[in-house]
């Protein structure tokens, strides 16, 4: 059983930056696909990354440029650097994985593939 734990939120002012991590724990081999995606009050949840392990990373239109996902293979751990925060990036943020190597620009779209979901965390955006 894989089990993910976010953690990095926090409140920010416009133009500030924050530093987003997904531990993942329990076996997760060596074929996965991974995402960040969010979701405010009152709205859709959407993509905000998706990478793959052979690394090919897609992102929302809303957040080029600014977000940049990594990963520590190591310590099994991803993250997500934002830059530049908007608020309208105000959101709870939630990692998710799945066995397999899925194309990234179609897990944004498609978040009910991804098996193991963290509880997310709460990202602030004041302008």
């Amino acid at each position: 059983q894989v089990q993910l734990m976010e953690s990095g939120g926090g409140s920010v002012q416009a133009g500030g930056s924050l530093r987003l991590s997904c531990e993942a724990s329990g076996y997760i081999g060596n074929s996965y696909s991974m995402g960040w995606f969010r979701q405010a009050p009152g709205k859709e949840r959407e993509g905000v990354v998706g990478i793959n392990k052979l690394g090919s990373a897609n992102y929302a239109d809303s957040v080029k440029g600014r977000f940049t996902i990594s990963q520590d293979n190591a310590k099994n751990t991803f993250y997500l650097q934002m830059n530049n925060l908007k608020p309208e990036d105000s959101a709870m943020y939630y990692c998710a994985l799945v066995k397999g190597l899925y194309d990234s620009s179609w897990l944004l779209m498609n978040d009910k593939a991804l098996r193991y979901w963290g509880q997310g965390t709460q990202v602030t955006v004041s302008s």
